[in-house]
Protein backbone atom coordinates (compact mmCIF):
# COMPACT_ATOMS: atom_id res chain seq x y z
CA UNK A 1 0.00 0.00 0.00
CA UNK A 2 1.13 3.08 -1.00
CA UNK A 3 2.01 6.00 2.24
CA UNK A 4 -0.58 8.43 0.74
CA UNK A 5 -3.66 5.94 0.85
CA UNK A 6 -4.02 6.36 4.87
CA UNK A 7 -6.69 7.70 6.47
CA UNK A 8 -8.21 9.13 9.53
CA UNK A 9 -11.41 10.05 10.52
CA UNK A 10 -11.72 11.52 13.99
CA UNK A 11 -10.14 14.57 15.34
CA UNK A 12 -10.61 14.64 19.12
CA UNK A 13 -8.09 14.37 21.24
CA UNK A 14 -6.76 10.63 20.36
CA UNK A 15 -7.25 10.96 16.90
CA UNK A 16 -5.39 14.14 16.65
CA UNK A 17 -2.42 12.72 19.06
CA UNK A 18 -2.41 9.84 16.79
CA UNK A 19 -2.46 11.72 13.30
CA UNK A 20 0.19 13.34 14.42
CA UNK A 21 2.20 10.37 15.42
CA UNK A 22 2.06 9.03 11.73
CA UNK A 23 3.07 11.70 10.25
CA UNK A 24 6.09 11.49 12.18
CA UNK A 25 7.04 8.36 10.49
CA UNK A 26 6.85 9.69 7.80
CA UNK A 27 3.16 8.67 6.00
CA UNK A 28 1.17 10.90 4.38
CA UNK A 29 -2.56 11.20 6.06
CA UNK A 30 -5.97 12.28 4.61
CA UNK A 31 -8.11 12.99 7.57
CA UNK A 32 -11.32 14.45 8.41
CA UNK A 33 -13.59 14.87 11.73
CA UNK A 34 -17.49 14.68 12.01
CA UNK A 35 -17.43 18.52 11.98
CA UNK A 36 -16.20 19.94 8.94
CA UNK A 37 -14.33 23.22 11.44
CA UNK A 38 -12.41 20.86 13.26
CA UNK A 39 -10.47 19.61 10.42
CA UNK A 40 -9.65 22.63 8.90
CA UNK A 41 -8.17 23.78 12.54
CA UNK A 42 -6.44 20.71 13.08
CA UNK A 43 -4.35 21.38 9.31
CA UNK A 44 -4.40 25.26 10.30
CA UNK A 45 -2.60 24.41 13.49
CA UNK A 46 -0.44 21.11 12.30
CA UNK A 47 3.17 23.41 11.80
CA UNK A 48 5.96 21.78 10.13
CA UNK A 49 3.57 19.30 9.70
CA UNK A 50 1.21 20.58 7.58
CA UNK A 51 2.45 19.20 4.38
CA UNK A 52 1.73 15.53 5.41
CA UNK A 53 -2.05 16.05 5.93
CA UNK A 54 -4.93 16.47 3.20
CA UNK A 55 -8.06 17.85 5.26
CA UNK A 56 -11.38 16.98 3.97
CA UNK A 57 -15.11 17.75 4.72
CA UNK A 58 -16.27 14.69 5.76
CA UNK A 59 -15.99 10.58 5.76
CA UNK A 60 -17.18 10.51 2.54
CA UNK A 61 -15.68 13.42 0.61
CA UNK A 62 -12.34 11.85 1.97
CA UNK A 63 -13.24 8.52 0.82
CA UNK A 64 -14.51 9.68 -2.43
CA UNK A 65 -11.02 11.70 -2.80
CA UNK A 66 -8.17 8.87 -1.68
CA UNK A 67 -6.82 6.91 -3.96
CA UNK A 68 -7.04 3.29 -3.52
CA UNK A 69 -6.59 1.11 -1.85
CA UNK A 70 -7.76 2.74 1.11
CA UNK A 71 -7.20 2.39 4.35
CA UNK A 72 -8.75 4.35 7.04
CA UNK A 73 -8.62 4.41 10.33
CA UNK A 74 -11.81 5.19 12.79
CA UNK A 75 -11.79 6.93 16.03
CA UNK A 76 -14.38 8.11 17.30
CA UNK A 77 -17.56 6.39 20.16
CA UNK A 78 -17.92 3.12 19.68
CA UNK A 79 -21.33 2.22 18.85
CA UNK A 80 -24.02 3.91 16.64
CA UNK A 81 -21.24 6.22 15.24
CA UNK A 82 -18.79 3.62 13.57
CA UNK A 83 -21.92 1.99 12.12
CA UNK A 84 -22.71 5.46 10.37
CA UNK A 85 -19.06 5.99 9.65
CA UNK A 86 -19.71 2.83 7.85
CA UNK A 87 -22.57 3.76 5.85
CA UNK A 88 -20.84 6.97 5.18
CA UNK A 89 -17.57 5.39 3.14
CA UNK A 90 -19.22 2.11 1.93
CA UNK A 91 -20.73 3.29 -0.98
CA UNK A 92 -17.05 4.96 -1.88
CA UNK A 93 -15.23 1.62 -0.84
CA UNK A 94 -13.70 -0.96 -3.46
CA UNK A 95 -12.47 -4.46 -2.90
CA UNK A 96 -9.80 -3.99 -0.89
CA UNK A 97 -10.28 -1.26 0.82
CA UNK A 98 -9.94 -1.19 4.43
CA UNK A 99 -11.65 0.61 7.52
CA UNK A 100 -9.43 0.49 10.76
CA UNK A 101 -11.84 0.46 14.13
CA UNK A 102 -9.64 1.87 16.55
CA UNK A 103 -11.79 3.13 19.35
CA UNK A 104 -13.02 0.97 22.33
CA UNK A 105 -15.71 -1.36 20.48
CA UNK A 106 -17.88 -3.85 22.04
CA UNK A 107 -15.88 -6.92 20.13
CA UNK A 108 -19.13 -8.93 19.48
CA UNK A 109 -19.68 -5.94 17.28
CA UNK A 110 -16.69 -5.58 15.76
CA UNK A 111 -16.99 -9.30 14.85
CA UNK A 112 -20.63 -8.89 12.84
CA UNK A 113 -18.78 -5.72 11.19
CA UNK A 114 -16.24 -7.63 9.95
CA UNK A 115 -18.36 -10.70 8.86
CA UNK A 116 -20.54 -8.37 6.98
CA UNK A 117 -18.08 -5.82 5.41
CA UNK A 118 -15.30 -9.06 4.57
CA UNK A 119 -18.68 -10.78 2.94
CA UNK A 120 -18.26 -8.00 -0.07
CA UNK A 121 -14.91 -8.22 -0.17
CA UNK A 122 -14.17 -5.41 1.95
CA UNK A 123 -11.61 -5.21 4.89
CA UNK A 124 -12.15 -4.54 8.46
CA UNK A 125 -9.70 -4.57 11.45
CA UNK A 126 -10.72 -4.11 15.33
CA UNK A 127 -7.51 -2.37 16.96
CA UNK A 128 -7.68 -2.19 20.53
CA UNK A 129 -5.14 1.04 21.47
CA UNK A 130 -3.56 1.50 24.62
CA UNK A 131 -1.86 4.31 26.36
CA UNK A 132 -4.44 7.40 26.66
CA UNK A 133 -3.16 10.73 24.80
CA UNK A 134 0.73 10.25 25.51
CA UNK A 135 0.56 6.88 23.78
CA UNK A 136 -1.19 7.70 20.96
CA UNK A 137 1.29 10.61 20.33
CA UNK A 138 4.63 8.96 20.78
CA UNK A 139 3.67 5.35 20.67
CA UNK A 140 0.38 2.89 21.92
CA UNK A 141 0.35 -0.63 22.37
CA UNK A 142 -1.96 -1.85 19.61
CA UNK A 143 -3.94 -5.19 19.80
CA UNK A 144 -5.17 -5.90 16.24
CA UNK A 145 -8.27 -8.06 15.07
CA UNK A 146 -8.23 -8.72 11.11
CA UNK A 147 -7.29 -11.13 8.45
CA UNK A 148 -3.42 -12.18 7.68
CA UNK A 149 -3.68 -10.47 4.67
CA UNK A 150 -5.18 -7.10 6.07
CA UNK A 151 -2.53 -7.34 8.47
CA UNK A 152 0.38 -7.82 6.15
CA UNK A 153 -0.40 -5.06 4.08
CA UNK A 154 -1.22 -2.65 7.44
CA UNK A 155 1.81 -3.71 9.17
CA UNK A 156 4.88 -1.58 8.50
CA UNK A 157 2.73 1.67 9.29
CA UNK A 158 1.86 0.18 12.65
CA UNK A 159 4.74 -1.19 13.59
CA UNK A 160 5.99 2.43 12.67
CA UNK A 161 3.67 4.04 15.22
CA UNK A 162 3.51 1.37 17.98
CA UNK A 163 5.48 1.79 21.44
CA UNK A 164 8.63 0.14 21.37
CA UNK A 165 10.36 -2.41 23.94
CA UNK A 166 13.99 -3.01 23.75
CA UNK A 167 13.63 -2.83 20.00
CA UNK A 168 10.29 -4.91 19.60
CA UNK A 169 7.25 -2.84 18.47
CA UNK A 170 4.35 -3.02 21.02
CA UNK A 171 1.63 -4.08 18.12
CA UNK A 172 0.68 -7.67 16.79
CA UNK A 173 -2.04 -9.37 15.09
CA UNK A 174 -3.84 -11.22 17.31
CA UNK A 175 -6.67 -12.97 16.09
CA UNK A 176 -9.41 -12.17 13.37
CA UNK A 177 -12.13 -10.02 13.26
CA UNK A 178 -12.63 -9.13 17.06
CA UNK A 179 -9.92 -10.49 18.65
CA UNK A 180 -8.23 -7.15 19.40
CA UNK A 181 -10.66 -5.20 20.95
CA UNK A 182 -11.38 -8.38 23.45
CA UNK A 183 -7.84 -8.54 24.50
CA UNK A 184 -8.23 -4.74 24.68
CA UNK A 185 -11.29 -5.06 27.13
CA UNK A 186 -9.31 -7.36 28.96
CA UNK A 187 -6.45 -5.27 28.85
CA UNK A 188 -8.68 -2.34 30.44
CA UNK A 189 -10.21 -5.18 33.17
CA UNK A 190 -6.71 -5.81 34.69
CA UNK A 191 -6.49 -1.82 34.08
CA UNK A 192 -9.19 -1.98 36.49
CA UNK A 193 -8.17 -3.71 38.97
CA UNK A 194 -4.17 -2.71 39.15
CA UNK A 195 -5.84 1.10 39.58
CA UNK A 196 -8.36 -0.05 42.48
CA UNK A 197 -5.54 -1.87 44.36
CA UNK A 198 -3.36 1.23 44.39
CA UNK A 199 -6.04 2.97 45.87
CA UNK A 200 -6.52 0.71 48.56
CA UNK A 201 -2.84 0.55 49.65
CA UNK A 202 -3.29 4.66 49.32
CA UNK A 203 -6.24 4.52 51.23
CA UNK A 204 -4.82 1.81 54.02
CA UNK A 205 -2.03 4.16 54.30
CA UNK A 206 -3.33 7.27 54.61
CA UNK A 207 -6.38 6.23 57.22
CA UNK A 208 -4.97 2.88 58.70
CA UNK A 209 -1.03 4.19 59.14
CA UNK A 210 -1.56 8.27 59.12
CA UNK A 211 0.63 9.00 56.38
CA UNK A 212 0.03 12.06 54.02
CA UNK A 213 -0.47 12.00 50.51
CA UNK A 214 2.89 13.46 49.59
CA UNK A 215 4.90 10.83 52.02
CA UNK A 216 2.78 8.05 50.36
CA UNK A 217 3.70 9.07 46.89
CA UNK A 218 7.40 8.71 48.72
CA UNK A 219 6.79 5.30 48.98
CA UNK A 220 4.85 4.43 45.62
CA UNK A 221 8.31 5.90 43.74
CA UNK A 222 10.36 3.70 45.59
CA UNK A 223 8.46 0.80 45.18
CA UNK A 224 8.63 1.76 41.32
CA UNK A 225 12.34 1.41 40.97
CA UNK A 226 11.54 -2.69 42.48
CA UNK A 227 9.10 -5.41 41.57
CA UNK A 228 6.63 -3.18 41.10
CA UNK A 229 8.25 -1.23 38.37
CA UNK A 230 4.99 0.08 36.25
CA UNK A 231 3.46 2.72 34.88
CA UNK A 232 0.74 3.03 37.29
CA UNK A 233 2.31 3.00 40.41
CA UNK A 234 4.84 5.63 38.64
CA UNK A 235 2.19 8.13 37.81
CA UNK A 236 0.31 7.60 41.42
CA UNK A 237 3.38 8.58 43.32
CA UNK A 238 3.65 11.87 40.99
CA UNK A 239 -0.76 12.16 41.38
CA UNK A 240 -0.08 12.03 45.66
CA UNK A 241 2.70 13.86 46.03
CA UNK A 242 1.54 16.93 43.84
CA UNK A 243 0.18 20.19 45.85
CA UNK A 244 -2.77 22.43 44.53
CA UNK A 245 -1.85 25.81 43.82
CA UNK A 246 -5.32 27.69 45.03
CA UNK A 247 -4.66 26.22 48.17
CA UNK A 248 -1.79 24.88 49.02
CA UNK A 249 -3.01 21.48 49.69
CA UNK A 250 -2.21 18.14 48.15
CA UNK A 251 -4.25 17.80 45.33
CA UNK A 252 -5.82 15.05 46.42
CA UNK A 253 -7.94 16.45 48.95
CA UNK A 254 -9.63 18.98 46.53
CA UNK A 255 -10.34 15.98 43.85
CA UNK A 256 -14.34 14.49 44.43
CA UNK A 257 -13.79 11.03 44.94
CA UNK A 258 -16.12 9.78 42.65
CA UNK A 259 -14.42 7.78 39.62
CA UNK A 260 -15.81 7.76 36.73
CA UNK A 261 -15.17 4.28 34.04
CA UNK A 262 -16.50 4.13 29.77
CA UNK A 263 -17.75 0.60 30.38
CA UNK A 264 -14.51 -1.36 29.17
CA UNK A 265 -14.47 -3.14 32.80
CA UNK A 266 -17.50 -4.07 33.33
CA UNK A 267 -17.82 -5.57 29.40
CA UNK A 268 -14.75 -7.41 30.84
CA UNK A 269 -16.55 -8.76 33.99
CA UNK A 270 -19.72 -9.39 31.88
CA UNK A 271 -18.14 -11.89 29.57
CA UNK A 272 -16.05 -13.61 32.05
CA UNK A 273 -19.63 -14.40 33.27
CA UNK A 274 -20.77 -15.64 30.18
CA UNK A 275 -17.91 -17.92 29.34
CA UNK A 276 -18.17 -19.15 32.67
CA UNK A 277 -14.70 -17.67 34.03
CA UNK A 278 -13.56 -15.96 37.17
CA UNK A 279 -12.87 -12.89 37.58
CA UNK A 280 -13.73 -11.88 40.83
CA UNK A 281 -10.76 -8.81 41.30
CA UNK A 282 -11.85 -6.83 38.39
CA UNK A 283 -15.74 -7.38 39.29
CA UNK A 284 -14.72 -5.90 42.53
CA UNK A 285 -13.15 -2.87 40.87
CA UNK A 286 -16.30 -2.08 38.99
CA UNK A 287 -17.95 -2.50 42.11
CA UNK A 288 -15.87 -0.03 44.16
CA UNK A 289 -16.34 2.89 41.10
CA UNK A 290 -19.93 2.30 41.25
CA UNK A 291 -20.10 2.61 45.22
CA UNK A 292 -17.58 5.55 44.59
CA UNK A 293 -20.65 7.39 42.62
CA UNK A 294 -22.88 7.35 45.19
CA UNK A 295 -21.53 10.01 47.83
CA UNK A 296 -24.64 10.64 49.05
CA UNK A 297 -25.41 7.37 49.88
CA UNK A 298 -22.27 6.91 51.43
CA UNK A 299 -22.34 10.03 53.40
CA UNK A 300 -25.90 8.89 54.93
CA UNK A 301 -24.06 5.23 55.77
CA UNK A 302 -21.56 6.92 57.53
CA UNK A 303 -23.85 9.14 59.46
CA UNK A 304 -26.04 5.78 60.63
CA UNK A 305 -23.43 3.23 61.49
CA UNK A 306 -20.04 5.51 62.34
CA UNK A 307 -17.96 2.66 61.85
CA UNK A 308 -14.44 3.57 63.34
CA UNK A 309 -11.46 3.40 61.16
CA UNK A 310 -8.87 2.01 63.22
CA UNK A 311 -5.23 2.26 62.87
CA UNK A 312 -3.65 -1.20 60.72
CA UNK A 313 -0.61 -3.34 62.28
CA UNK A 314 1.31 -2.88 58.95
CA UNK A 315 3.70 -1.64 57.65
CA UNK A 316 5.15 -0.79 53.56
CA UNK A 317 7.22 -3.78 53.13
CA UNK A 318 3.76 -5.74 53.48
CA UNK A 319 2.21 -3.46 51.62
CA UNK A 320 4.60 -3.36 48.69
CA UNK A 321 3.94 -7.95 48.92
CA UNK A 322 0.53 -7.79 49.16
CA UNK A 323 0.24 -5.05 46.26
CA UNK A 324 2.61 -8.07 43.94
CA UNK A 325 0.30 -11.33 45.39
CA UNK A 326 -2.85 -9.20 44.57
CA UNK A 327 -1.67 -8.25 41.36
CA UNK A 328 -0.12 -11.63 40.30
CA UNK A 329 -3.53 -13.01 41.27
CA UNK A 330 -5.42 -10.14 38.98
CA UNK A 331 -3.37 -10.39 36.37
CA UNK A 332 -4.04 -14.55 35.93
CA UNK A 333 -7.89 -14.25 35.97
CA UNK A 334 -7.11 -11.62 33.37
CA UNK A 335 -5.27 -13.93 30.87
CA UNK A 336 -7.71 -17.24 32.24
CA UNK A 337 -10.53 -14.75 30.49
CA UNK A 338 -8.20 -14.44 27.26
CA UNK A 339 -7.00 -18.49 27.32
CA UNK A 340 -11.40 -19.01 27.49
CA UNK A 341 -12.45 -16.84 25.11
CA UNK A 342 -9.60 -18.28 22.44
CA UNK A 343 -11.11 -21.44 22.57
CA UNK A 344 -14.48 -20.10 22.65
CA UNK A 345 -14.15 -18.00 19.77
CA UNK A 346 -11.61 -20.28 18.08
CA UNK A 347 -9.14 -17.03 17.58
CA UNK A 348 -5.79 -19.02 19.14
CA UNK A 349 -4.75 -16.40 21.35
CA UNK A 350 -1.05 -15.94 22.21
CA UNK A 351 -0.81 -14.84 25.34
CA UNK A 352 2.47 -14.59 25.48
CA UNK A 353 2.27 -11.77 22.96
CA UNK A 354 -0.28 -10.57 24.29
CA UNK A 355 1.70 -9.79 27.40
CA UNK A 356 4.22 -8.50 25.21
CA UNK A 357 1.90 -6.23 23.48
CA UNK A 358 1.46 -4.46 27.07
CA UNK A 359 4.70 -4.47 27.84
CA UNK A 360 5.20 -0.71 26.88
CA UNK A 361 2.55 1.94 25.61
CA UNK A 362 0.03 1.11 27.82
CA UNK A 363 -1.72 1.76 30.71
CA UNK A 364 -0.69 -1.59 32.53
CA UNK A 365 3.09 -1.88 31.32
CA UNK A 366 5.03 -3.09 34.52
CA UNK A 367 7.65 -5.52 35.29
CA UNK A 368 5.79 -8.01 36.28
CA UNK A 369 4.36 -8.49 32.57
CA UNK A 370 7.96 -9.15 30.91
CA UNK A 371 8.12 -11.81 33.72
CA UNK A 372 4.24 -13.09 32.58
CA UNK A 373 5.09 -13.32 28.57
CA UNK A 374 8.47 -15.34 29.51
CA UNK A 375 6.04 -17.99 31.55
CA UNK A 376 3.53 -17.91 28.63
CA UNK A 377 6.75 -18.62 26.34
CA UNK A 378 8.09 -20.84 28.30
CA UNK A 379 4.68 -22.73 28.58
CA UNK A 380 2.57 -21.99 26.08
CA UNK A 381 -0.10 -24.13 27.42
CA UNK A 382 -0.47 -22.53 31.06
CA UNK A 383 -4.19 -22.15 32.13
CA UNK A 384 -3.79 -20.88 35.03
CA UNK A 385 -0.93 -18.27 35.66
CA UNK A 386 -0.87 -18.32 39.09
CA UNK A 387 0.29 -21.93 39.67
CA UNK A 388 3.31 -21.54 36.79
CA UNK A 389 6.59 -22.58 38.22
CA UNK A 390 8.12 -18.90 37.60
CA UNK A 391 4.86 -17.89 39.80
CA UNK A 392 4.46 -19.86 42.80
CA UNK A 393 7.67 -19.17 44.04
CA UNK A 394 6.33 -15.10 44.19
CA UNK A 395 3.16 -16.60 45.39
CA UNK A 396 4.58 -18.07 47.97
CA UNK A 397 6.74 -15.02 49.15
CA UNK A 398 4.26 -12.80 49.26
CA UNK A 399 0.27 -14.62 50.03
CA UNK A 400 1.49 -14.54 53.83
CA UNK A 401 1.60 -10.33 53.53
CA UNK A 402 -1.88 -10.06 51.51
CA UNK A 403 -3.61 -12.10 54.31
CA UNK A 404 -2.33 -10.27 56.84
CA UNK A 405 -3.22 -6.97 55.06
CA UNK A 406 -6.61 -8.45 54.33
CA UNK A 407 -7.12 -9.74 57.59
CA UNK A 408 -5.85 -6.12 59.30
CA UNK A 409 -7.66 -4.02 56.71
CA UNK A 410 -11.37 -5.99 57.40
CA UNK A 411 -10.71 -5.88 61.68
CA UNK A 412 -9.83 -1.97 60.97
CA UNK A 413 -13.09 -1.48 59.11
CA UNK A 414 -10.77 -0.28 55.72
CA UNK A 415 -12.69 -1.42 52.83
CA UNK A 416 -10.16 -3.18 50.58
CA UNK A 417 -12.37 -5.21 47.48
CA UNK A 418 -9.69 -5.87 45.15
CA UNK A 419 -7.07 -7.17 47.68
CA UNK A 420 -10.04 -9.32 49.59
CA UNK A 421 -11.60 -10.57 46.30
CA UNK A 422 -7.83 -11.80 45.18
CA UNK A 423 -7.15 -13.71 48.08
CA UNK A 424 -10.44 -15.47 48.41
CA UNK A 425 -10.15 -16.45 44.57
CA UNK A 426 -6.35 -17.98 45.75
CA UNK A 427 -7.84 -19.79 48.18
CA UNK A 428 -10.59 -21.37 47.39
CA UNK A 429 -8.37 -22.43 44.03
CA UNK A 430 -6.46 -24.15 46.11
CA UNK A 431 -8.92 -25.72 48.32
CA UNK A 432 -9.18 -29.27 46.56
CA UNK A 433 -12.36 -30.24 48.06
CA UNK A 434 -14.55 -27.19 48.72
CA UNK A 435 -18.10 -26.18 50.07
CA UNK A 436 -20.03 -26.72 46.41
CA UNK A 437 -21.45 -30.23 47.81
CA UNK A 438 -23.81 -28.28 49.57
CA UNK A 439 -24.98 -26.10 47.58
CA UNK A 440 -26.06 -28.97 45.05
CA UNK A 441 -27.65 -30.46 48.06
CA UNK A 442 -29.70 -27.66 48.31
CA UNK A 443 -30.17 -27.21 44.44
CA UNK A 444 -31.64 -31.42 44.57
CA UNK A 445 -33.83 -30.22 47.31
CA UNK A 446 -35.66 -27.39 46.07
CA UNK A 447 -35.99 -28.15 41.97
CA UNK A 448 -34.49 -31.55 41.93
CA UNK A 449 -31.54 -30.88 39.78
CA UNK A 450 -29.50 -34.09 40.82
CA UNK A 451 -25.84 -33.97 41.63
CA UNK A 452 -22.97 -36.55 40.68
CA UNK A 453 -21.59 -38.50 43.50
CA UNK A 454 -17.82 -39.62 44.55
CA UNK A 455 -18.73 -43.12 44.29
CA UNK A 456 -19.95 -42.58 40.46
CA UNK A 457 -22.84 -41.68 37.99
CA UNK A 458 -24.75 -38.06 37.84
CA UNK A 459 -28.45 -37.05 37.93
CA UNK A 460 -28.70 -38.99 41.35
CA UNK A 461 -31.18 -37.56 43.97
CA UNK A 462 -30.96 -37.66 47.86
CA UNK A 463 -32.35 -39.08 50.66
CA UNK A 464 -35.16 -36.22 50.99
CA UNK A 465 -36.69 -36.73 47.51
CA UNK A 466 -39.40 -38.71 48.66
Amino acid sequence: MEIANFGLYGLGTMGSALAQNIADKGFHLHVASYKPEDTEHFVANAGAQKPMFTGHRSLADMTAAMPGPRAIIMLIPAGAAIDDSIAQAKPHMRPGDVLIDAGNSDFHDTRRRAQALEAEGLGYMGMGVSGGEEGARKGPAMMVGGTESVWTTLRPMLEAIAADFEGAPCVDRVGPDGAGHFVKTVHNGIEYADMQILAETYGLMRNGMSMTPPQIGDVFATWNEGRLQSYLVEISAEVLRAIDPATDKPILDMIVDTAGQKGTGRWTAIEAQKLGVSASTIEAAVGARIWSAHPEARHTGQALFEVQRGEVALDTAQLEQAILAARILSHSQGFGLLSTASQEFGWSLALARCAEIWRAGCIIRSRLLTEIAQTYEAQPATTILAFAPAMVPLLETTLPALRTVVAESIKAGHPIPVMTAALAWFDGMTQARGTADLIQGQRDFFGRHGFARLDGGTGHHGPWDS
